[in-house]
């Protein structure tokens, strides 16, 4: 019997990884790793570059999420530039971040991690993808699936001058306004959207919420993280995408603390896995106890989920109703269950769709004062935005001729780390017994990762040097020297 149970590559993800499931001498799961093998050095060598540069440069990031990059990236100078971006600016910024949503949560739900639910765990590896999906729902329902990504990405073209990595965003505002004309356009797709959305939550009710398997994982406390949450939250603690103070709850639901982007580092650290290039990010207090959960471990959850757990409501009235629904049917808040990840995505994408035609049918949307050049440098910055995975810091230092001196980004997924490999062992333990495991169970543990619809690319990055540290042991096991370079 072997000692170990591999998935490499995971599959459906942004970026490279692997699962490593080690097995005790019954063939009982004594524990298991998500890794992340690959590096990708964007804050290294961020630095020297022109602070300008910087939100073209980070939106190259990810292809996936661009705009999150792009934002984040512009807020961060809005504030080391010392400018508050015009009131048509931020409406165009919150616009287009609509449509990035759209696009993005129909990517996830359709592409990714639906052909779980809707082909089915069992289904030959062949199957379990998009074109799986179309077979499965006919060539109606794709169509609309491809025609509302289209959408989305659609926004972003006309608002940020390209589909993918936008380039309107500057300090204090944007390069690009808005014709009515194009105005127009995005109102019949939003409006389009909402129906979409609406309809892809249909979708999600009649084939998991009515299916007892699913609902067996969705409702199965063992393979739920009980941790902190944390998303970014309105004045009145409604749903935010874009804008407004970070709020973190407890395992109750109570609000633990409530910070504004410039203070995540009082907040927030990162800890180094010897077995990842990626980082786990958890609350100063309580503090990192290990990859476990509880009140006294600052581990905590990010993204669709960790948003609305933290969250109040929804600021749109279809997508709030939407939101109370999922509550009640699990009656209880915050909800731990990470399958629950999907339903909570299909919410935020019925939020952004209903949000999008508000915007759009604001009469300052079309506005020509759209840039504040009256800068007063500070010379420090720091942007916050939701990303669709989750909370996302960019925190540059510039030098007095505006270069980059420091980068330090911390990203959905390094926010998630520790909850999705949790989630992975935990599923691991509950699943696989006496060494045994097919395809399709093994997908099944890979679906408790897709959840988070984590972005590897995103996430692997380091501040200067990696820590390095090398043991030398005799044969019994005693150590005889450490070695170090510290990060």
């Amino acid at each position: 019997m072997s000692s170990r149970l591999t998935i490499d590559p995971v599959t459906r993800l942004e970026g490279h990884g692997k699962i490593e499931i080690f097995l005790d001498d019954r063939g009982e799961v004594d524990n298991a790793y998500l890794q992340v093998p690959e590096l990708r050095g964007f804050e290294q060598f961020c630095i020297g570059r022109k602070a300008e540069d910087m939100p073209q440069l980070t939106s190259r990031i990810c292809g996936v999420c661009p705009v999150a990059h792009h934002y984040a990236s512009v807020k961060a100078l809005d504030d080391a530039f010392g400018v508050e971006p015009t009131e048509t600016a931020k409406k165009l910024r919150a616009l287009i971040y609509c449509g990035y949503i759209i696009y993005d949560h129909i990517l996830h739900f359709y592409f990714l991690g639906g052909p779980d639910f809707v082909v089915g765990l069992d289904a030959p590896r062949a199957k379990r993808n998009i074109l799986g999906v179309i077979e499965k729902v006919g060539m109606d329902v794709a169509r609309e699936v491809i025609k509302h990504r289209a959408f989305g990405q659609r926004i972003t073209e006309i608002l940020g001058g390209k589909p993918t990595h936008p380039v309107s965003g500057v300090p204090g505002g944007q390069t690009k306004g808005l014709s009515e004309e194009n105005r127009k356009e995005i109102e019949a797709m939003a409006r389009s959207s909402v129906a979409f959305a609406e309809s892809s939550l249909k979708l999600f009710a009649d084939v998991v919420l009515a299916n007892p398997s699913y609902m067996k994982l969705n409702t199965n406390p063992r393979l739920g993280q009980n941790v902190y949450n944390m998303g970014m939250v309105d004045a009145n603690n409604r749903f935010s995408f874009y804008d407004g103070p970070v709020r973190v709850t407890d395992q109750q639901g109570k609000e633990f603390v409530r910070f504004d982007g410039r203070e995540y580092l009082n907040h927030i650290a990162e800890q180094v896995l010897d077995w990842s290039y990626v980082k786990v990010a958890y609350l100063k207090s309580p503090g990192f106890k290990g990859l476990v959960d509880g009140p006294d471990s600052g581990l905590y959850r990010v993204g669709p989920l960790g948003r609305l757990n933290v969250a109040d409501g929804m600021t749109t009235p279809k997508a709030d109703e939407a939101f109370r629904r999922m509550y009640d049917t699990f009656g209880a808040k915050p909800v731990n269950s990470t399958l629950a990840y999907h339903w909570a995505r299909l919410i935020e994408l019925l939020y952004a769709a209903e949000r999008a035609v508000e915007l759009a049918t604001d009469p300052a949307i079309n506005g020509t004062d759209i840039r504040n050049m009256k800068y007063e440098m500070k010379r420090e910055g720091v942007g916050v935005v939701e990303a669709a995975r989750g909370t996302l810091f960019h925190h540059y230092t510039l030098t007095e001729d505006r270069l980059i001196d420091k980068v330090n980004l911390i990203v959905a997924t390094t926010n998630n780390k520790g909850p999705i490999c949790m989630s992975v062992r935990e599923a691991a333990k509950e699943l696989v017994h006496g060494g045994k495991a097919d395809e399709g169970l093994l997908n099944t543990i890979e679906m408790f990762f897709r959840a988070y619809d984590p972005c590897f690319g995103c996430a692997s990055h380091v501040l200067g040097q990696p820590s390095v540290v090398v043991d030398l042991k005799r044969p019994d096991g005693t150590l005889v020297q450490r070695l170090t370079r510290a990060q």
